[in-house]
């Protein structure tokens, strides 16, 4: 039997409840949206490792994939090679400036006999999947740009005098195309928030149907998710250029994770992007 894992591990505890309770391998494909078919191999997978109904409560997610889905020649337990701690990892990734490439070079730093960078990705993403569903969404083209500042400062030298002064990026990303605009400004302040908007517009060529802005003071007075409430002078640009305003969740990055990605991109080129930076 191939070794692949076709369902998720709160689906296959689910799988064994109702096998538990007699229904047939028809029925719970269909509650469980898979074919007849992988129901029957997970069963019988569950069967020769001696799994049943109800599982035992220290039984992790991470040991009943490996009894269900050990490859032939590797020993239950054990991996060829040492593995990193994925949820640290998953963590370490929401971190501005922090991505995939960064947190492999740490892993093989510590362990040089590792894994490849391919297989790195894919055993990350292989656990990304365990964890909590979200939905995909799906954005028309025009219909919204995410806006956000970094959290992340960048050094601005002066040529003339030498002073050093820290300065904000400002990062906007088109949810159809993922077409990013990044640009410094030297605070997050109501009036360099909305004049980042008007150059972001300006470098798109047009204005999307809806901005979604992080609740930055800037621009959010009172977060809500029904009735979220808008600064006056963000709302009076909004009217000007005919937008929409729809702020994202309190704690919700998934809600801009757009945005979040394109942070992210901006942080690691932030040296170059302070080489052309003129403020005032």
């Amino acid at each position: 039997m191939p070794a692949k894992r076709e369902l998720t591990m709160r689906q296959i505890r689910q799988m064994l409840r109702l096998a538990r309770d007699g229904v047939s391998a028809r029925e719970i494909g269909r509650t469980l949206g898979v074919a007849r078919s992988t129901i029957q191999d997970n069963l019988k997978r569950a069967s020769t490792a001696g799994l049943a109904w109800p599982l035992a409560g220290d039984l992790t997610d991470a040991v009943l994939e490996q009894r269900l889905f050990a490859h032939a020649g590797v020993r239950r337990g054990f991996r060829r090679r040492r593995e990193p701690d994925w949820a640290s990892l998953a963590c370490e990734l929401k971190r501005p400036g922090v991505n995939l490439m960064v947190l492999w070079e740490e892993y093989r730093a510590v362990h040089p006999e590792g894994y490849g960078y391919s297989r790195f990705c894919d055993l990350f993403r292989e656990f990304e999947r365990r964890l909590s569903p979200t939905m995909r969404q799906d954005h028309p083209a025009g219909d919204k740009v995410f806006v956000d500042y970094s959290g992340k400062k960048i050094m601005i030298v002066d040529r003339a005098t030498g002073v050093v002064r820290d300065a904000e990026i400002f990062v906007a990303v088109l949810g159809a195309s993922n077409y990013t605009y990044a640009e410094a400004t030297w605070t997050q302040t109501l009036p360099d928030w909305i004049e980042a908007h008007v150059r972001m517009f300006r470098f798109f060529g047009g204005v999307p149907r809806l901005v979604v802005p992080d609740n930055l003071k800037s621009g959010v007075h009172r977060a809500s998710f029904y009735d979220p409430e808008i600064n006056r002078s963000y709302g009076m640009m909004a009217s000007h250029y005919g937008v929409g305003i729809l702020p994202a969740r309190p704690r919700k990055p998934r809600d801009k994770a757009k945005v979040e990605a394109g942070v992210r991109f901006a942080c690691m080129f932030r040296g170059i992007v302070s080489t052309d930076f003129r403020g005032s």
